[in-house]
């Protein structure tokens, strides 16, 4: 049988088929008979990865949410009109498809591998234990993405298109739980002394099993601190087991996907506003002059100083065009962002412990929560590449340190992991609607489908009413309508 190597980076459309009553058009000669499922985990990290970096608004509009960037001349996306370019459809047949397609294909190809002549049964067993415990963990991010995204989302009957072509979609709060059940139970499959993914599929840790079993607890964390106000004890337990056993509080241990300097394989910001020599985005001046009010030492690598300055930083206004001239009158995104091998990132350290600070505040035993927001922000400025002298500075305002800067735990907290979060939007949106800090607003000029506010979910795409009526209208009226208005479940304040 003929077999097809795939690049690791090849188009994730394999795990798609063709079919017709015609046997030899079956038997396509091309097709990937014997791929290797590492393959298909590789290509399933990297559309994962894609869809939580790119900043195309066909795509990816949570930049938006978060008030990073403004717009020049197409301010739709700034405006919450989400659905001209179908933009929820795109992000979730990317992680449905693109993501969870092939992950899905991974474990079921690498289960059906056998056991190399010279490998112990053992070591083979407990390498597969691994592989399929790492797949695992990250169809469960990815699951996450889906629900805080949009809610209630096919779940249990997803995956299974010969079966259930047209799936349920599960309740919300009912999936949560599962994930962390389906974490532990991959977690404790995992075995450090064993091998896992060849190192060269495994575009995040190179196949480093200690370091995957950070990032499942790390990914607990994550999802355990959704339900802190629906769930208190089994958030508080699932945190506490998690931070007990270890957790990503360095930066060495960041979960990145670091891109190639070359296409097509460049980090996908750099394809769009360098490669295509697009000026659609400036910073946006709400995020701009918050950085400013701190002297945030991070402005340089955020942004570009203004035409002819060093120091002076000026952003556009969001949800408005920010025309000409161009050029010289406002900061632009910052040369580090655009570089085309600028890591993506599943989890990094900042964001661990300003979760694991939030958790402190709420009781939880998982050390103080003065400590883990310091180590959040210093993380944050250390990736970026600030000097530790300057780090210290920054921290040492009074302003920032936990114990002078004014406001509630959740204000404190929440700015400054807005601040952290840049270029991860759809984390930074992810603490906004759970803290409601920072105090940013709809634009006045944003649709009436947004009612005013800064959307919380997405809608769902425009294709389900009409492919998968039944279930849809039922997902809709079970959250309260399907709008963008409406609430995920752990999002009640």
């Amino acid at each position: 049988m003929k077999k097809f190597f795939l690049s690791i980076f090849a188009v994730s459309a394999l795990v798609t088929s063709c079919a017709s009553e015609d046997d030899i058009y079956n038997d396509d000669s091309l097709k990937a008979y014997e791929a290797s499922g590492e393959y298909f985990f590789a290509n399933a990290q990297k559309e994962l990865v894609d869809q939580l970096t790119t900043p195309s608004v066909n795509l990816n509009v949570f930049r938006y949410f978060s008030q990073y960037w403004a717009a020049t001349t197409y301010r739709a996306e700034s405006r919450y009109d989400l659905t001209t370019r179908n933009i929820p459809d795109n992000h979730w047949d990317n992680l449905y498809a693109e993501a969870l397609g092939n992950f899905k294909k991974a474990k079921e190809n690498i289960l059906a591998e056998s056991k190399p002549a010279l490998m112990s049964e053992t070591e083979w067993n407990k390498k597969q234990q691994n592989r399929v415990a790492i797949i695992e963990i990250l169809m469960v991010y990815t699951y996450q993405v889906l629900v805080d995204s949009f809610g209630d989302v096919p779940y249990s009957q997803s995956l299974d298109i010969v079966n259930t072509p047209l799936p349920k979609y599960d309740d919300d709060a009912a999936i949560y739980p599962q994930l962390i059940t389906r974490l532990n139970a991959a977690i404790a499959q995992l075995d450090t002394s064993y091998g896992s993914i060849t190192p060269s599929q495994d575009l995040v840790y190179a196949g480093d099993v200690s370091k995957w079993k950070l990032f499942a607890n790390s990914l607990k964390v994550k999802i355990a601190i959704n339900m802190a106000d629906v769930n208190n004890s089994l958030a508080k337990s699932s945190i506490e087991q998690a931070y007990a056993a270890g957790v990503i509080e360095s930066n060495t241990n960041n979960a990145l996907l670091t891109y190639n300097t070359f296409a097509p394989n460049y980090n996908l910001i750099h394809e769009e506003l360098v490669q295509s020599n697009r000026n659609d985005f400036v910073p946006a001046s709400v995020f701009v002059d918050k950085l400013n009010s701190l002297s945030d030492p991070r402005r340089p690598i955020y942004f570009t100083p203004l035409n002819g300055t060093t120091n002076t930083f000026v952003g556009g206004n969001y949800g408005y065009q920010n025309l000409l001239p161009y050029n010289d009158s406002y900061s632009h995104i910052g040369d580090k962002i655009k570089e085309p091998n600028l890591p993506g990132v599943l989890i990094d350290a900042a964001e661990i412990h300003f979760i694991l600070a939030e958790a402190a505040e709420r009781g939880y035993s998982v050390g103080s929560a003065a400590t883990h927001y310091e180590s959040a922000v210093m993380a944050s400025l250390t990736f970026w590449g600030v000097s530790n002298t300057d780090a210290i500075a920054y921290y040492n305002q009074a302003a920032v340190s936990y114990g002078t800067a004014t406001g509630t735990w959740k204000e404190k907290i929440g700015n400054q992991a807005w601040i952290a979060m840049y270029n991860r939007g759809f984390e930074s949106w992810t603490f906004f609607r759970r803290l409601d800090f920072p105090g940013i607003v709809a634009p006045a000029s944003a649709y009436p489908v947004a009612d005013g506010k800064i959307p919380v979910r997405l809608t769902y795409p425009s294709t389900e009413p009409n492919i998968n009526g039944s279930n849809y209208q039922s997902a809709s009226s079970a959250i309260g309508g399907d709008k963008l208005t409406t609430k995920v479940f752990w999002d009640i304040n």
